[in-house]
C-alpha cells in the first residue's frame, strides 16, 4: 500500500494513516534534541582538552554520562510502564536541559574541573536511563500494522537527519566560537523538545493494571527477555560492540582528528558523513522490506568495524568521511529491522520493560570501556587499541550469527492481535534514539 495520500481538489496534502498526532510529534521532538546532541559531543569532548584534560580524562567524561545508564535504565524501564511515558520523557529532558545549561555556563565563564563536568555530565545520563525505555515505548506503539517498518524508517530519517546537520554545525561552531555555546544550544534544544512532549496524547490509553511491584515488574521484564534467544543474543553482542564503537568514537576520534586531521572540524564533518548515511541507509528502508529481519540486519553490523580500522591507519579525512558513510547506511538497515523485530514480538504494556533490558546491556560495558580508552592507548599504543577494536566488532558480529532465532526470525505480514496498541483513525496511540541501545 502507498503510504503516501492522494490530494483531493480544493484541500490539503494531509499526513499518511500511520503519521499521526503523537507518532508527528515524537519525530519532531527527536529532529530537535538530536540536531543539538550531536554537536554536544564534539563539544564535551573538546571542552575536556581545551581545559587541560588528555585522552583518559575524555574518557571519565563520557563515562560519567554511560555509568548512570547502567545504574538506572531498569528502574527507568518499569516506571515507564506504569507511569504515562509522556510525563517520563518530558521530566528527562528537564534534566538534561539543566544539565548541559550548567555545563554551558561553567565553560562559558571559566575553567571548569574535572570533577564538575563528571558530576553534570552523569546527571544528563541519569535523565537518559529514564528517558530511553519511555521514549522506545511510546515510538513503539505510536505505530501499527503493515506500515509499521515504513514509520520507523521515517522516524529515524529525521532523526538521523538531525546529525547530519548538527554534527557538521557543532564541529564548526567548536572550532569557530567554542564548546560552551554548543553545551548552550543543546541545552536548548532539550528545553523545546520537552515542550513537544508534553503534548502529547495518552488520555485514551486503559491505566496500568496494578501490580506486585518494582520487583515483580523487574522479573516480569526479565522473564520476556531471556525468554527469546535473538533478543539477548543481540543485546548481548551489542554490549561489546556498543562499548568499543563507543570508545573508539568518544576518545580515539577526537584525538586522532586533533593530531592528524586538523582539529574539530574534520571529526565534525566525519560524523555528519555518518549521519548522512544514516539518512541514506533509512531512506534505502522505506523501501526494502527484508523477510529475515535479524539476519539482513546483523549482516549490516560487519562494516561498525570499519571506523576504528581507518582510525587506526589513519587515513585522509575524505577516505574516513566515505567510511562514515557507508556505516551509517548498513546500521540504519540493522536499526530499522531491529525496531521491526521489537514492534512485532514483544507486547505494548512490555514494551518499556523489555527496552530497559535491552539499553541495559548494550551499554553496561560502555564506561568501562570508555574509562580504559585512555590506559589502553598508553600501554598498547593507539594504533594497536583501534584494530583491537575493529577485530572484536567482526568477531562478536559472527558468533551471534550462529543463533538460529536470529537467522530465521522473519517479518510477518499481518498485524497480531495480541501485539501493541492498534492505532486509530488519525494513527494515535499510546506511544522515541538512537532507540534502543542500538542506535
Amino acid at each position: 500500500m502507498n503510504s503516501a495520500v492522494s490530494p483531493r481538489p480544493g484541500r490539503h496534502l494531509r499526513r499518511p494513516d500511520w503519521a499521526g498526532r503523537n507518532y508527528s510529534l515524537l519525530t519532531a521532538a527527536a529532529f530537535v534534541t538530536n540536531l543539538g546532541g550531536h554537536g554536544a559531543l564534539i563539544a564535551a569532548a573538546f571542552a575536556v582538552l581545551e581545559n587541560g584534560g588528555d585522552g583518559g580524562d575524555v574518557g571519565l567524561v563520557a563515562a560519567a554520562r554511560t555509568l548512570p545508564l547502567v545504574l538506572f535504565l531498569l528502574i527507568g524501564g518499569a516506571v515507564a510502564d506504569r507511569v504515562p511515558r509522556h510525563r517520563v520523557m518530558v521530566a528527562a529532558n528537564a534534566l538534561n536541559c539543566v544539565s548541559q545549561g550548567l555545563f554551558a555556563v561553567l565553560v562559558l565563564t571559566g575553567e571548569p574541573l574535572l570533577w564538575q563536568m563528571m558530576l553534570l555530565t552523569a546527571l544528563g545520563g541519569t535523565g537518559q536511563a529514564f528517558f530511553g525505555p519511555a521514549a522506545e515505548g511510546m515510538l513503539l506503539s505510536s505505530v501499527s500494522g503493515a506500515q509499521a517498518s515504513r514509520a520507523f524508517a521515517v522516524f529515524r530519517m529525521a532523526m538521523q537527519g538531525a546529525a547530519v546537520g548538527g554534527a557538521a554545525l557543532g564541529g564548526a561552531m567548536v572550532a569557530v566560537v567554542g564548546p560552551g555555546w554548543v553545551l548552550a544550544a543543546d541545552a536548548a534544544a532539550f528545553a523545546v523538545a520537552g515542550a513537544m512532549r508534553a503534548l502529547l496524547d495518552v488520555g485514551h490509553i486503559a491505566p496500568r493494571e496494578p501490580g506486585g511491584g518494582m520487583l515483580a515488574d523487574l522479573r516480569e521484564g526479565w522473564q520476556e527477555f531471556v525468554g527469546r534467544p535473538w533478543l539477548w543474543a543481540v543485546v548481548v553482542q551489542f554490549s561489546i560492540v556498543g562499548a568499543v564503537v563507543g570508545a573508539a568514537d568518544a576518545v580515539y576520534g577526537p584525538l586522532v582528528s586533533r593530531d592528524h586531521l586538523g582539529g574539530a572540524g574534520p571529526w565534525g564533518l566525519a560524523l555528519g558523513f555518518f549521519g548522512a548515511g544514516t539518512v541514506a541507509g533509512a531512506l534505502l528502508m522505506t523501501r526494502w522490506k527484508p523477510r529475515r529481519l535479524l539476519l539482513a540486519g546483523t549482516l549490516c553490523v560487519f562494516p561498525l568495524a570499519l571506523p576504528s580500522a581507518a582510525l587506526a591507519v589513519p587515513v585522509p579525512i575524505g577516505v574516513l568521511c566515505a567510511v562514515m558513510f557507508v556505516t551509517g547506511v548498513t546500521l540504519e538497515v540493522f536499526g530499522v529491522s531491529w525496531m521491526t523485530a521489537l514492534h512485532q514480538e514483544i507486547p505494548e504494556n512490555k514494551l518499556s520493560r523489555v527496552s530497559a533490558y535491552d539499553w541495559f546491556g548494550s551499554v553496561a560495558l560502555t564506561p568501562l570501556a570508555v574509562a580504559l580508552a585512555g590506559p589502553a592507548e598508553d600501554a598498547f599504543g593507539r594504533t594497536e587499541a583501534l584494530w583491537g577494536c575493529a577485530v572484536t566488532v567482526f568477531t562478536v558480529t559472527a558468533l551471534v550469527l550462529l543463533v538460529p532465532d536470529v537467522r530465521r526470525l522473519r517479518r510477518r505480514t499481518k498485524e497480531i492481535a495480541t501485539g501493541p496498541a492498534t492505532a486509530g483513525a488519525n494513527g494515535s496511540a499510546d506511544a522515541e534514539c538512537p532507540v534502543g541501545g542500538h542506535g
